[in-house]
């Protein structure tokens, strides 16, 4: 099989669900290209798009939702929306690479290629088979004028989030959210500290804020520094946020682990007692995954409200809805007394969040691409 995923930058999430996908299908040999569609223009035009999502999450949050808002209002309209025609011309140049380079499927964890699938097939140029992805735990705006021909949603509970935007039944896949094969690894958590060279008898605080660095992680961090005991330390991952990481490094290095990115936050997350973050939809399954206690704040107005509700629902949070020193006592407390394998509300065999995503999808792949490509063997 040949696939093609499409992701943007805007946000990790996207990128590390076409990974966790590349990932399994490149390791039951097939053969695949990720990139992002903009990069097809120009490297630079890429870069920007991402660069624009995440100074706007980063400087101002609450524009964001505002922004978020007016989507949700926009899609209540007869029109299309701006997103579809501001993809246009990325269509025409992802057509003329399509011609050169043909795959079997179209995998999109990302609503802006999507929009140019969409762009394709209202001209009604031929396509391989098209599959989005969803990374959050709702169906976002704009979704529903998309056409593509199958939609990865998280969770059989979210189907009637899409039909009711208008996305047949028929083409939803409740398979999950797709991550990396290093979540689901079974590791406890002493194995996990050795791995990163961590203390055996210390208790780890994991604080993150996603890959942009955003929500109340300084906050949070400013706190929990002065509520910790003797035998308790935080990791703080900073993401792409510089000035944040800077920050962090210059007031909390000495006593804490400050890490702008890492490549090992699975065997962080293995190796921690708490994961406190945004409610990323991504991030959040990722520590479900990795069994994890996980704590939410700072939601980015939008989907990310929508993500901790939902996992808020299903007891595999806790959500804060203010930072404070009253709040992340109580916190404390109760992990205090909710030591053990049960950990604060989520437990290693959580049903809820499916594991096998990623594993589901590429059977699917399999399966499906094959039927509409009987002659290749290669499979």
């Amino acid at each position: 099989m040949d696939a093609l995923i499409l992701s943007c930058s805007t946000g990790g999430g996207h990128n590390a669900a076409g990974e966790a996908i590349r990932e399994e299908l490149k390791s039951r040999g097939h053969q695949v290209s990720m990139f992002d569609p903009y990069s097809l223009i120009s490297s630079g035009l890429a870069s920007g798009i991402g660069n624009v999502y995440i100074k706007l999450v980063q400087m101002s949050p609450k524009l964001f939702g505002f922004v978020y808002s007016l989507g949700e209002l926009y899609r209540r309209l007869p029109f299309r929306s701006p997103v579809y025609f501001i993809n246009r011309k990325p269509a025409r140049v992802l057509e003329e690479y399509l011609k050169k380079h043909p795959v079997d499927v179209i995998i999109m964890p990302h609503l802006f290629p999507a929009e140019m699938v969409t762009q394709l097939k209202n001209q009604r140029i031929k396509l391989p088979t098209t599959v989005f992805v969803a990374t959050d735990y709702a169906c976002i705006p704009f979704t529903e004028e998309t056409d593509c021909d199958y939609y990865v949603i998280p969770h059989s509970e979210l189907a009637g989030d899409f039909t009711k935007k208008g996305i047949p039944a028929e083409k939803l896949l409740p398979f999950g959210i797709p991550v990396r094969k290093m979540f689901s690894k079974k590791c406890t958590k002493e194995q996990a500290k050795g791995k990163l060279g961590l203390s055996p008898g210390i208790e780890y605080f994991l604080i993150a804020g996603g890959s942009i660095g955003a929500g109340e992680l300084q906050k949070a961090v400013k706190i929990l520094y002065r509520l910790i005991g003797d035998r308790q330390k935080l990791i703080i991952i900073c993401g792409n946020n510089k000035k944040v990481y800077s920050r962090m490094k210059r007031h909390y290095g000495k006593k804490s682990i400050v890490l702008q990115k890492t490549d090992k936050m699975a065997l962080y997350m293995q190796a921690s007692d708490l994961f406190l973050s945004k409610p990323g939809g991504l991030s959040s399954t990722e520590a479900a995954v990795a069994g994890v206690p996980m704590l939410h704040f700072g939601p980015i107005p939008g989907c990310e409200t929508k993500n901790r509700r939902f996992f808020m629902n299903h007891g595999i949070s806790i959500p804060l809805k203010k930072i404070n020193r009253h709040s992340l006592k109580r916190v404390m407390k109760r992990l205090d007394r909710g030591r053990g394998e049960n950990g604060l509300r989520i437990r290693n065999s959580n049903p809820v969040i499916p594991k096998d995503a990623r594993e589901r999808i590429c059977d699917w792949l399999e399966e499906t691409v094959q039927q509409r490509h009987p002659a290749n063997d290669l499979w």
